[in-house]
This record gives structure tokens, sequence and C-alpha cells, in this order.
């Protein structure tokens, strides 16, 4: 009997210990995913910012040509404008005083 109750005990004994080691365990696992969460979260994030800085030089870029574009057409316009309006002046004020002075007239 002495030696049935030693038994129960030892085994009970058992049974704690294989529990504290199975939480251990767990607690373990636990930890060990929500580091390697962490570590593919930052890893994620690293590679997102790395595709905003490289869409942020594109469009930059981008906005640079179209920005070099718009501002030589507008050069060449102005350029057009200023060769018609000095080719073209004398005749356009000779025009604009007939028609005033036509429109006065009738």
């Amino acid at each position: 009997m002495q030696n049935m109750i030693q038994k129960i005990i030892e085994a009970d004994s058992k049974a704690k210990q294989l529990e504290q080691e199975n939480r251990k365990a767990a607690e373990d696992e636990k930890q060990r995913i929500e580091e390697e969460a962490e570590t593919i979260y930052r890893e994620y994030m690293e590679k997102a910012q790395e595709e905003i800085t490289k869409n942020d030089e594109y469009l930059e870029k981008k906005y640079e040509r179209n920005l070099s574009d718009v501002t030589a057409k507008q050069e060449s316009a102005l350029i057009r404008m200023r060769a018609d309006f000095e080719q073209n002046r004398d005749r356009w004020a000779d025009e604009i005083v007939s028609r005033v002075l036509g429109q006065g007239a009738v």
C-alpha cells in the first residue's frame, strides 16, 4: 500500500513537471511566433518603403521631364508670338484704326 501511494505521488509529481514543461514550451513557441511575425512585418515595411522611394524618384523625374517639355513649348510659343507681332504689328495697328474709323463713319 505504501508503495502504491509512493507511485501515485511520483506520477502526480511527474505530471506536474510535464505540465510545467508544456507550458514553458507553449510560451516559448508563442514568443518565437511573435518575433517571427515582427520580423516579417518589419521586412515587409522596409520593402514597401523602398518601393515608395523608387516611385517618388520616378514621379519626380517624370514631373521634371513634363515641366521641361511644357517650359520648352511655352518658350517656343512666346518666340512665335513675338515674331508674329514684329512681322504684323504695323498691319494690325492699321487694321484696328481702319475698323474703328470705319465703324464711327457708319
